[in-house]
């Protein structure tokens, strides 16, 4: 029996890719991003350590796939990061993979025309230009690290890392994470259990070695240091939510009992506003009431958010596509978004500064 019955029997083709160190020659980060990410970075380590009194928000699109609506909306959340920063450190959301529990559109890098031609290599080069876009604004971003091999492509335009619940489980993605230059956020299990999230903060704590990508495009066997910036997102599950104050009580047991920090960011859309993006400003609300009342272990929040609000189906006419309204998970309009963050700050800025006391 010769090799070709044996190997890839399912596979019709490998196209190739650029790698990594060909897609930074032609998209090299400028100074002005270099300052956002190295800056977006150093203030959420130091929120993380107590350092910093203010909540980070990472808010934005479920997704990206229109930059130009995408940057449209980073301008406008640029102007309203600058007018509350001395409470909330923004951070915006830009999310480029969608990780499918059975079928769907799969993200920006995925299939960027959205026709199912599955351009990877031209989705990875548009990722990358508009993270170079966002950063030269003068706004760090956050994203969901899903491929393994995604990072070593635009890596270094990233503050801060999301990992999904479906994937919080996954010793890949532990692995990598324990490599990342990002402080990382484990959401908890569909399910809600918080205890595949502790476990992946223990296990990106330490150091690895697994298959990898080198920037000259190469498998290369990666040595990690482990990352000690690993915190868990409260995303809610099976389809109740888990912002509330008994809920981060248990998270805090939790956390305490595995020996980490009380370091707790608030995922404002899926389960925790059931799904229905027009209660995130409540969840937003709540945790803010938590804050006012004492609590200590809340650092950061979700939101998603985009020009207009609600989602749309991706229509077979592209041409048809509505501005500014996502494709994906529902969101919060413009209007509300602002009005959510100022809400915030004013609630939260004589009482984040006695946090550190």
């Amino acid at each position: 029996m010769t090799t070709q019955l044996l190997e890839n029997v399912n596979v019709s083709a490998f196209d190739a890719m650029p790698t990594p160190a060909e897609i930074h020659a032609k998209l090299p980060i400028s100074d002005a991003a270099a300052q956002s990410v190295g800056q977006g970075r150093a203030i959420l380590r130091d929120i993380l350590d107590r350092k910093d009194h203010r909540l980070f928000v990472v808010v934005g699109p479920c997704s990206i796939h229109d930059p130009v609506a995408g940057l449209d909306y980073a301008r406008r959340l640029k102007a309203l990061a600058d007018e509350v920063s001395d409470t909330l450190h923004i951070v915006m959301r830009v999310y480029f993979e969608k990780p499918r529990t059975t079928v769907g559109w799969k993200g920006y890098i995925n299939d960027p025309f959205m026709d199912d031609s599955f351009q990877v290599n031209v989705g990875m080069e548009k990722a990358r230009e508009f993270l170079l876009a966002v950063n030269e604004i003068g706004l760090c971003a956050g994203t969901e690290a899903l491929d393994p091999y995604g990072p070593q492509y635009y890596g270094d335009l990233i503050a801060w890392t999301a990992i999904g619940a479906r994937t919080t489980e996954s010793q890949t993605h532990r692995e990598m994470s324990s490599g990342l230059s990002t402080p990382v956020g484990f959401k908890n299990a569909t399910s809600g259990d918080l205890t595949v999230a502790t476990n992946a903060i223990l296990s990106a704590s330490r150091p690895h070695s697994f298959l990898g990508l080198n920037n000259d495009g190469r498998v290369a066997i990666v040595r990690t240091t482990g990352n000690p910036y690993g915190h868990v997102v409260l995303r809610g599950g099976d389809g109740k939510p888990n912002y509330d104050t008994v809920s981060v009580a248990v998270a805090e047991q939790a956390l305490a009992k595995a020996k980490l920090p009380a370091n707790l960011v608030v995922d404002c859309s899926h389960a925790n506003s059931s799904k229905k993006p027009e209660l995130q400003p409540l969840v937003l609300a709540d945790v803010v009431n938590q804050i006012r009342a004492g609590n200590k272990s809340i650092l950061g929040v979700m939101v998603e958010s985009n020009i207009e609000a609600g989602n749309q189906s991706i229509p077979a006419d592209l041409s048809q596509l509505k501005y500014g309204c996502s494709v994906t998970d529902g969101c919060v309009g413009w209007d509300t978004t602002e009005q959510m963050i100022r809400d915030a700050a004013v609630m939260l800025r004589d009482v984040l500064p006695e946090r550190l006391g």
